[in-house]
Protein backbone atom coordinates (compact mmCIF):
# COMPACT_ATOMS: atom_id res chain seq x y z
CA UNK A 1 0.00 0.00 0.00
CA UNK A 2 2.16 3.33 -0.99
CA UNK A 3 1.96 6.14 1.16
CA UNK A 4 0.20 9.40 -0.20
CA UNK A 5 2.78 11.63 -0.89
CA UNK A 6 2.91 15.68 -0.56
CA UNK A 7 5.83 16.51 -2.09
CA UNK A 8 6.04 16.90 -6.05
CA UNK A 9 9.14 17.75 -7.92
CA UNK A 10 8.66 19.95 -11.12
CA UNK A 11 11.87 20.50 -12.98
CA UNK A 12 14.90 20.94 -9.87
CA UNK A 13 12.53 22.17 -7.65
CA UNK A 14 10.33 20.94 -5.06
CA UNK A 15 6.70 21.90 -4.63
CA UNK A 16 3.99 20.97 -1.78
CA UNK A 17 0.74 19.71 -3.81
CA UNK A 18 -2.61 18.43 -2.09
CA UNK A 19 -5.81 17.05 -3.63
CA UNK A 20 -8.53 19.54 -2.08
CA UNK A 21 -11.24 17.46 -0.72
CA UNK A 22 -13.74 16.15 -2.98
CA UNK A 23 -17.00 18.63 -1.53
CA UNK A 24 -14.12 21.70 -1.05
CA UNK A 25 -13.77 21.61 -4.23
CA UNK A 26 -16.55 23.71 -5.55
CA UNK A 27 -15.54 26.36 -3.33
CA UNK A 28 -12.14 26.60 -4.18
CA UNK A 29 -12.71 25.57 -8.10
CA UNK A 30 -9.83 23.65 -8.41
CA UNK A 31 -9.23 20.21 -7.28
CA UNK A 32 -5.41 20.75 -6.56
CA UNK A 33 -3.49 22.90 -4.55
CA UNK A 34 0.21 23.38 -5.10
CA UNK A 35 2.65 25.64 -3.63
CA UNK A 36 6.44 26.18 -4.37
CA UNK A 37 8.78 25.40 -1.37
CA UNK A 38 11.69 27.29 -3.35
CA UNK A 39 14.45 24.90 -2.73
CA UNK A 40 16.18 22.19 -5.06
CA UNK A 41 17.19 20.48 -1.85
CA UNK A 42 15.26 17.24 -1.07
CA UNK A 43 16.00 17.55 2.85
CA UNK A 44 15.08 21.55 3.14
CA UNK A 45 12.06 20.32 1.08
CA UNK A 46 10.85 18.14 3.32
CA UNK A 47 11.25 20.36 6.14
CA UNK A 48 9.37 23.43 4.76
CA UNK A 49 6.49 20.67 3.73
CA UNK A 50 4.70 19.90 6.77
CA UNK A 51 4.23 24.03 7.83
CA UNK A 52 2.41 24.06 4.07
CA UNK A 53 0.21 21.16 4.68
CA UNK A 54 -0.65 22.14 8.03
CA UNK A 55 -2.19 25.75 6.25
CA UNK A 56 -3.98 24.21 3.65
CA UNK A 57 -5.40 21.80 6.24
CA UNK A 58 -6.35 24.53 8.66
CA UNK A 59 -7.99 26.19 5.80
CA UNK A 60 -9.86 22.92 4.64
CA UNK A 61 -11.39 23.03 8.08
CA UNK A 62 -12.42 26.50 8.32
CA UNK A 63 -13.83 26.03 5.12
CA UNK A 64 -16.20 22.89 6.21
CA UNK A 65 -17.10 24.41 9.00
CA UNK A 66 -18.16 27.39 7.59
CA UNK A 67 -20.64 25.07 5.32
CA UNK A 68 -22.81 24.74 7.72
CA UNK A 69 -25.53 26.85 8.60
CA UNK A 70 -26.39 26.52 12.25
CA UNK A 71 -29.06 28.05 14.05
CA UNK A 72 -27.54 30.71 15.92
CA UNK A 73 -26.46 31.85 12.55
CA UNK A 74 -29.98 31.79 11.06
CA UNK A 75 -31.01 33.54 14.69
CA UNK A 76 -27.86 36.32 14.32
CA UNK A 77 -29.30 36.96 10.19
CA UNK A 78 -32.45 37.18 11.49
CA UNK A 79 -32.40 39.84 14.16
CA UNK A 80 -29.30 41.33 12.58
CA UNK A 81 -31.77 41.95 9.68
CA UNK A 82 -34.42 43.33 11.64
CA UNK A 83 -32.12 45.48 13.84
CA UNK A 84 -30.32 47.18 10.70
CA UNK A 85 -33.53 47.74 8.60
CA UNK A 86 -34.78 50.19 11.30
CA UNK A 87 -31.57 51.53 11.93
CA UNK A 88 -31.99 51.98 8.00
CA UNK A 89 -35.47 53.92 8.76
CA UNK A 90 -34.19 56.04 11.42
CA UNK A 91 -31.00 57.34 8.67
CA UNK A 92 -33.77 57.85 6.52
CA UNK A 93 -35.96 59.87 8.79
CA UNK A 94 -32.92 62.20 10.17
CA UNK A 95 -32.20 63.05 6.66
CA UNK A 96 -36.35 63.88 5.27
CA UNK A 97 -36.75 67.63 4.81
CA UNK A 98 -38.18 69.24 7.09
CA UNK A 99 -40.50 72.93 7.14
CA UNK A 100 -36.16 74.97 6.62
CA UNK A 101 -35.70 72.67 3.81
CA UNK A 102 -39.12 73.32 1.76
CA UNK A 103 -39.11 76.71 2.37
CA UNK A 104 -35.56 76.68 0.96
CA UNK A 105 -36.77 74.59 -1.33
CA UNK A 106 -40.03 77.28 -2.52
CA UNK A 107 -36.90 80.13 -2.66
CA UNK A 108 -34.67 78.58 -4.79
CA UNK A 109 -37.78 78.25 -7.52
CA UNK A 110 -38.95 81.79 -7.36
CA UNK A 111 -35.15 82.44 -7.79
CA UNK A 112 -34.92 80.02 -11.19
CA UNK A 113 -38.30 81.94 -12.06
CA UNK A 114 -36.59 84.94 -11.62
CA UNK A 115 -32.74 84.07 -13.07
CA UNK A 116 -33.91 81.84 -15.87
CA UNK A 117 -36.61 84.10 -17.05
CA UNK A 118 -39.50 81.33 -17.16
CA UNK A 119 -42.77 82.26 -18.34
CA UNK A 120 -45.13 80.65 -15.60
CA UNK A 121 -47.79 81.11 -18.11
CA UNK A 122 -46.47 78.15 -19.75
CA UNK A 123 -48.24 75.04 -18.11
CA UNK A 124 -44.65 72.77 -18.92
CA UNK A 125 -42.40 75.09 -17.44
CA UNK A 126 -44.63 75.90 -14.32
CA UNK A 127 -45.13 72.39 -13.87
CA UNK A 128 -40.96 71.85 -13.87
CA UNK A 129 -40.51 74.45 -11.43
CA UNK A 130 -43.11 72.71 -8.77
CA UNK A 131 -41.67 69.32 -9.16
CA UNK A 132 -38.30 70.59 -7.68
CA UNK A 133 -40.69 71.94 -4.65
CA UNK A 134 -42.65 69.17 -4.78
CA UNK A 135 -40.12 66.23 -4.74
CA UNK A 136 -39.24 68.08 -1.35
CA UNK A 137 -42.63 68.63 0.01
CA UNK A 138 -43.24 65.16 -0.50
CA UNK A 139 -40.31 63.12 0.27
CA UNK A 140 -41.83 61.62 3.40
CA UNK A 141 -44.64 60.43 1.77
CA UNK A 142 -42.90 58.95 -1.14
CA UNK A 143 -40.85 56.47 0.98
CA UNK A 144 -43.83 55.69 3.35
CA UNK A 145 -45.71 54.71 0.50
CA UNK A 146 -42.87 52.80 -1.27
CA UNK A 147 -41.99 50.96 2.17
CA UNK A 148 -46.08 50.20 1.99
CA UNK A 149 -46.29 48.69 -1.51
CA UNK A 150 -42.53 47.12 -0.06
CA UNK A 151 -44.45 45.33 2.44
CA UNK A 152 -47.10 44.49 0.39
CA UNK A 153 -45.22 42.50 -2.19
CA UNK A 154 -42.79 40.93 0.30
CA UNK A 155 -45.98 38.78 1.98
CA UNK A 156 -46.82 38.31 -1.58
CA UNK A 157 -43.42 36.45 -2.48
CA UNK A 158 -43.50 34.78 1.73
CA UNK A 159 -46.90 33.31 1.02
CA UNK A 160 -45.48 31.81 -2.69
CA UNK A 161 -42.25 30.89 -2.00
CA UNK A 162 -40.40 33.48 -4.07
CA UNK A 163 -37.26 34.85 -2.43
CA UNK A 164 -36.04 37.53 -5.17
CA UNK A 165 -36.92 40.78 -2.79
CA UNK A 166 -34.36 39.02 -0.12
CA UNK A 167 -31.67 37.22 -2.13
CA UNK A 168 -29.15 40.09 -2.21
CA UNK A 169 -29.51 40.59 1.54
CA UNK A 170 -29.21 37.00 2.08
CA UNK A 171 -26.07 36.74 0.08
CA UNK A 172 -24.72 39.49 1.93
CA UNK A 173 -25.07 37.97 4.74
CA UNK A 174 -23.63 34.60 4.24
CA UNK A 175 -20.27 36.63 2.40
CA UNK A 176 -19.77 38.92 5.27
CA UNK A 177 -19.83 36.01 7.78
CA UNK A 178 -18.20 33.21 5.02
CA UNK A 179 -20.78 30.97 5.73
CA UNK A 180 -20.66 28.93 2.43
CA UNK A 181 -24.28 27.75 1.49
CA UNK A 182 -25.12 27.76 -2.25
CA UNK A 183 -28.03 29.34 -3.49
CA UNK A 184 -31.54 27.44 -4.02
CA UNK A 185 -30.30 25.05 -1.40
CA UNK A 186 -32.42 23.69 1.89
CA UNK A 187 -30.34 26.07 4.08
CA UNK A 188 -29.96 29.33 1.78
CA UNK A 189 -34.05 29.18 0.84
CA UNK A 190 -34.64 28.19 4.68
CA UNK A 191 -32.43 31.19 5.84
CA UNK A 192 -33.90 33.65 3.24
CA UNK A 193 -37.86 33.13 3.90
CA UNK A 194 -36.77 33.97 7.55
CA UNK A 195 -34.89 36.98 6.72
CA UNK A 196 -38.23 37.85 4.87
CA UNK A 197 -40.15 37.37 7.91
CA UNK A 198 -37.64 39.85 9.65
CA UNK A 199 -38.01 42.27 6.97
CA UNK A 200 -41.53 42.34 7.16
CA UNK A 201 -41.80 42.74 11.03
CA UNK A 202 -39.03 45.84 10.79
CA UNK A 203 -41.29 47.34 7.83
CA UNK A 204 -44.77 46.93 9.90
CA UNK A 205 -42.81 49.00 12.35
CA UNK A 206 -41.48 52.18 10.36
CA UNK A 207 -45.52 52.51 9.43
CA UNK A 208 -46.23 52.32 12.96
CA UNK A 209 -43.54 55.01 13.33
CA UNK A 210 -44.92 57.34 10.36
CA UNK A 211 -48.03 57.54 12.77
CA UNK A 212 -45.32 58.32 15.87
CA UNK A 213 -45.81 55.02 17.37
CA UNK A 214 -42.30 53.81 18.44
CA UNK A 215 -43.11 51.48 20.73
CA UNK A 216 -44.03 48.45 18.42
CA UNK A 217 -42.21 45.09 18.95
CA UNK A 218 -42.09 42.07 16.67
CA UNK A 219 -45.33 39.59 16.71
CA UNK A 220 -43.55 37.12 14.58
CA UNK A 221 -42.24 34.30 17.35
CA UNK A 222 -39.46 34.10 15.25
CA UNK A 223 -38.25 37.55 14.92
CA UNK A 224 -36.59 37.63 18.59
CA UNK A 225 -32.80 38.97 19.63
CA UNK A 226 -30.39 36.30 18.84
CA UNK A 227 -29.17 34.60 22.12
CA UNK A 228 -26.86 31.94 20.71
CA UNK A 229 -23.31 32.56 20.28
CA UNK A 230 -21.76 34.18 17.35
CA UNK A 231 -19.35 31.92 15.41
CA UNK A 232 -16.19 31.93 17.10
CA UNK A 233 -12.59 31.32 16.21
CA UNK A 234 -9.33 30.73 17.99
CA UNK A 235 -7.42 33.87 18.85
CA UNK A 236 -4.15 34.54 16.97
CA UNK A 237 -1.90 31.72 18.03
CA UNK A 238 -4.41 29.73 19.97
CA UNK A 239 -5.43 27.62 17.13
CA UNK A 240 -5.66 23.83 18.76
CA UNK A 241 -2.63 22.74 17.05
CA UNK A 242 -0.45 25.97 17.93
CA UNK A 243 -1.71 25.18 21.49
CA UNK A 244 -0.39 21.78 20.99
CA UNK A 245 3.05 22.71 20.20
CA UNK A 246 3.38 24.62 23.09
CA UNK A 247 2.41 21.27 24.86
CA UNK A 248 4.82 19.22 22.93
CA UNK A 249 8.03 21.11 23.60
CA UNK A 250 6.78 21.61 27.15
CA UNK A 251 6.45 17.84 27.09
CA UNK A 252 5.31 17.70 30.92
CA UNK A 253 5.48 14.07 31.40
CA UNK A 254 8.81 13.73 29.51
CA UNK A 255 7.78 10.86 27.04
CA UNK A 256 9.27 10.12 23.76
CA UNK A 257 9.66 12.31 20.65
CA UNK A 258 7.95 9.00 18.82
CA UNK A 259 4.73 9.50 21.42
CA UNK A 260 4.54 13.24 20.84
CA UNK A 261 4.56 12.32 17.27
CA UNK A 262 1.74 9.67 17.43
CA UNK A 263 -0.24 12.39 20.02
CA UNK A 264 -0.02 14.79 17.33
CA UNK A 265 -1.04 12.90 14.78
CA UNK A 266 -4.17 11.33 17.01
CA UNK A 267 -5.44 14.97 17.82
CA UNK A 268 -5.22 15.80 14.58
CA UNK A 269 -8.25 14.04 13.47
CA UNK A 270 -9.72 15.85 16.62
CA UNK A 271 -9.08 19.03 14.63
CA UNK A 272 -9.79 17.55 11.29
CA UNK A 273 -13.63 17.10 13.32
CA UNK A 274 -14.41 20.22 15.06
CA UNK A 275 -11.96 22.74 12.84
CA UNK A 276 -8.93 24.22 13.18
CA UNK A 277 -9.96 27.32 14.32
CA UNK A 278 -12.65 25.68 17.07
CA UNK A 279 -11.54 27.71 20.05
CA UNK A 280 -9.93 25.32 22.39
CA UNK A 281 -12.11 26.65 25.41
CA UNK A 282 -15.06 25.51 23.72
CA UNK A 283 -14.38 22.06 23.79
CA UNK A 284 -17.21 19.66 25.01
CA UNK A 285 -17.77 16.19 25.91
CA UNK A 286 -20.06 16.49 23.00
CA UNK A 287 -17.36 17.14 20.57
CA UNK A 288 -15.29 14.02 22.06
CA UNK A 289 -18.08 11.78 22.29
CA UNK A 290 -18.84 12.46 18.23
CA UNK A 291 -15.39 11.96 17.51
CA UNK A 292 -15.34 8.86 19.96
CA UNK A 293 -18.12 7.39 17.73
CA UNK A 294 -16.74 8.01 14.48
CA UNK A 295 -13.17 6.67 15.49
CA UNK A 296 -14.81 3.01 16.30
CA UNK A 297 -15.28 3.34 12.67
CA UNK A 298 -12.21 4.63 11.49
CA UNK A 299 -10.16 2.36 9.10
CA UNK A 300 -6.87 1.57 9.77
CA UNK A 301 -4.30 3.48 8.29
CA UNK A 302 -6.53 5.90 6.45
CA UNK A 303 -4.55 8.23 5.55
CA UNK A 304 -2.32 6.06 3.80
CA UNK A 305 -5.15 4.59 1.76
CA UNK A 306 -5.45 6.03 -1.51
CA UNK A 307 -9.29 4.79 -1.44
CA UNK A 308 -9.54 8.13 0.95
CA UNK A 309 -7.39 10.48 -0.04
CA UNK A 310 -8.92 13.95 -0.01
CA UNK A 311 -11.79 12.94 2.43
CA UNK A 312 -12.57 13.95 6.11
CA UNK A 313 -12.82 12.07 9.51
CA UNK A 314 -16.62 11.46 8.52
CA UNK A 315 -16.44 10.74 4.92
CA UNK A 316 -14.32 8.00 5.31
CA UNK A 317 -15.70 6.49 8.25
CA UNK A 318 -19.55 6.67 5.19
CA UNK A 319 -16.94 5.69 2.31
CA UNK A 320 -15.54 2.15 4.72
CA UNK A 321 -19.08 1.09 4.92
CA UNK A 322 -18.46 -0.14 1.49
CA UNK A 323 -14.66 -0.10 1.14
CA UNK A 324 -15.07 -2.23 4.37
CA UNK A 325 -11.42 -2.02 5.87
CA UNK A 326 -10.89 -3.46 9.34
CA UNK A 327 -11.51 -0.41 11.91
CA UNK A 328 -9.49 0.88 14.74
CA UNK A 329 -9.76 -1.67 17.62
CA UNK A 330 -10.60 -0.66 21.31
CA UNK A 331 -7.28 -0.27 22.54
CA UNK A 332 -6.48 1.88 19.39
CA UNK A 333 -9.02 4.32 20.14
CA UNK A 334 -8.17 4.63 23.68
CA UNK A 335 -5.11 5.55 22.78
CA UNK A 336 -6.57 8.42 20.61
CA UNK A 337 -8.70 9.20 23.40
CA UNK A 338 -5.22 9.07 25.80
CA UNK A 339 -3.48 11.52 23.55
CA UNK A 340 -6.63 14.37 23.32
CA UNK A 341 -7.12 13.61 27.27
CA UNK A 342 -3.30 13.96 28.38
CA UNK A 343 -3.11 17.52 26.26
CA UNK A 344 -7.08 18.52 27.56
CA UNK A 345 -5.41 18.10 31.04
CA UNK A 346 -2.30 20.21 30.08
CA UNK A 347 -4.98 22.55 28.35
CA UNK A 348 -6.27 22.78 32.16
CA UNK A 349 -3.47 23.12 34.16
CA UNK A 350 -2.52 26.17 31.92
CA UNK A 351 -6.07 27.76 31.70
CA UNK A 352 -7.13 27.43 28.52
CA UNK A 353 -10.31 25.41 29.29
CA UNK A 354 -12.09 24.66 32.98
CA UNK A 355 -12.54 20.86 32.54
CA UNK A 356 -10.98 18.07 30.78
CA UNK A 357 -14.07 16.98 28.79
CA UNK A 358 -12.68 13.65 27.48
CA UNK A 359 -12.46 12.08 31.57
CA UNK A 360 -15.37 9.45 31.31
CA UNK A 361 -15.06 8.80 27.94
CA UNK A 362 -12.51 5.72 27.17
CA UNK A 363 -14.22 2.49 26.10
CA UNK A 364 -14.49 -0.19 28.48
CA UNK A 365 -11.16 -2.21 28.31
CA UNK A 366 -11.76 -5.93 26.91
CA UNK A 367 -12.02 -8.17 29.77
CA UNK A 368 -10.45 -11.92 30.53
CA UNK A 369 -12.53 -14.96 30.27
CA UNK A 370 -13.60 -15.75 33.53
CA UNK A 371 -11.92 -19.03 34.80
CA UNK A 372 -14.50 -21.51 35.25
CA UNK A 373 -14.71 -23.69 38.77
CA UNK A 374 -13.96 -27.54 38.36
CA UNK A 375 -16.59 -30.31 38.73
CA UNK A 376 -16.90 -32.38 41.47
CA UNK A 377 -16.43 -34.92 38.35
CA UNK A 378 -13.66 -33.20 37.66
CA UNK A 379 -11.86 -33.03 41.24
CA UNK A 380 -12.65 -37.04 41.56
CA UNK A 381 -10.76 -37.66 38.23
CA UNK A 382 -7.73 -35.45 39.05
CA UNK A 383 -7.17 -36.80 42.53
CA UNK A 384 -7.80 -40.01 41.51
CA UNK A 385 -5.00 -39.78 38.98
CA UNK A 386 -0.96 -40.85 39.05
CA UNK A 387 -0.31 -37.26 40.17
CA UNK A 388 -1.68 -38.17 43.53
CA UNK A 389 -1.80 -41.86 43.59
CA UNK A 390 1.23 -42.92 42.76
CA UNK A 391 2.70 -43.01 39.19
CA UNK A 392 5.45 -45.22 37.94
CA UNK A 393 8.31 -42.99 37.34
CA UNK A 394 8.67 -39.03 38.89
CA UNK A 395 11.99 -38.60 36.60
CA UNK A 396 10.57 -39.77 33.13
CA UNK A 397 7.64 -37.64 31.74
CA UNK A 398 6.27 -40.46 29.88
CA UNK A 399 5.28 -42.49 32.85
CA UNK A 400 3.74 -39.84 35.03
CA UNK A 401 0.84 -40.52 34.20
CA UNK A 402 1.38 -44.38 34.36
CA UNK A 403 -0.03 -45.91 37.74
CA UNK A 404 2.72 -47.00 40.04
CA UNK A 405 4.35 -46.67 43.48
CA UNK A 406 6.00 -43.06 42.97
CA UNK A 407 4.39 -40.69 44.85
CA UNK A 408 4.83 -37.00 43.56
CA UNK A 409 5.46 -34.72 46.71
CA UNK A 410 7.43 -31.87 45.54
CA UNK A 411 5.43 -30.47 42.72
Amino acid sequence: MARISYLWRRGATYYARIDVPLDLVPILKKPTLKRSLHTKDEAEAKRLLNAVIEDWRREFDDLRARRVLTDADRDHAVWGHYEAALDHDDAVRANLPGETEIEAAMEAAVERVRTEGIDMRDPLAALDVALDVQVVKDAASVDATARQAKLTDMRKHLAKGETALIADEVNEYLKRNRVYVEPRTPDWISLARRMMRSEIEALQRTLERDKGDFTGQPADPLVKPAIGPRRETAKPGETLMEIFEVFASENPRGVAKDRVDQSRRDIGTFVELVGSSFPIAKITKAEVREWKQLLVKYPVKATETKAFAGMNIRQIVKENEGVGKPVLADRTVNRYLSSLGAFLSWAVSNGYLDKNPTEGLMLKKETKTPTLPFTTDQLTTLFNSPWFTGCKSADEWRNVAKPGNVLIRDH
